[in-house]
């Protein structure tokens, strides 16, 4: 499995954690920067999308299975 197919799926694990789950709401509202909530969605769809196409680029890059 090539690094860049690695990044990709790390990242949208993470990402999609973030996105699914209050995980990052707490974090933000626990440090103050609650008012940053309403930006999430601007942010992390974007880049789980990027992660997912990072992965899938890797993946074929590399030959596919």
């Amino acid at each position: 499995m090539s690094r860049l197919t690695k990044t990709g799926i790390i990242g949208a694990i993470i990402a999609a954690i973030c996105c699914f789950t209050p995980l990052l709401v707490w974090v933000l509202a626990a440090v103050g920067l609650s008012s940053l909530v309403i930006y999430l969605d601007a942010v992390l769809l974007p880049l789980l999308g990027v992660f997912i196409a990072m992965a899938l680029y890797g993946f074929v890059k590399q030959g596919g299975a």
